[in-house]
């Protein structure tokens, strides 16, 4: 049975590299490899698609900063967040804003698995966990 798991999520892995034109995720592509799927019916095409779905929606949070905020964030921050963001993984990341006003203050950004934590909320907690 593991060597089935494997071989799905090896396939998976293939089908992902698929899925890319010219080093960038491609929806001409996942359509593609999606149409493919549904033409050629794979061994338990759940497990399948559930294993390439979670590799595409990785990718795509790697191309994506979260930016998180209490108050207002005007476009320059929001560009320039971008630009050093971008500087930083050596790859174009667009930001989302999202408003979250339980950070009192400050930013929270996420990028992939990557969290950048500037916010008052934050500190409080590291000061509360100290005393």
């Amino acid at each position: 049975m593991a060597s089935g798991k494997k071989q799905t999520q090896a396939f998976a892995r293939e089908l992902f590299k698929l899925s890319f034109a010219n080093g960038v995720l491609s929806s001409d592509q996942v359509a593609g490899v999606l149409e493919y799927v549904e033409k050629s019916r794979p061994a338990n095409p759940s497990a399948l698609l559930k294993a390439y779905q979670r590799l595409i929606a990785a990718e795509v949070a790697r191309g994506q900063a979260i930016v998180e905020h209490a108050g207002a964030v005007g476009d320059s921050t929001l560009a320039a967040i971008s630009a050093a963001m971008s500087t930083k993984y050596g790859r174009p990341i667009a930001t989302l804003n999202r408003r979250n006003d339980s950070l009192i203050a400050g930013l929270r950004i996420r990028v992939g698995d990557d969290l950048y934590e500037s916010s008052v909320s934050s500190q409080l907690a590291a000061l509360g966990a100290a005393l």
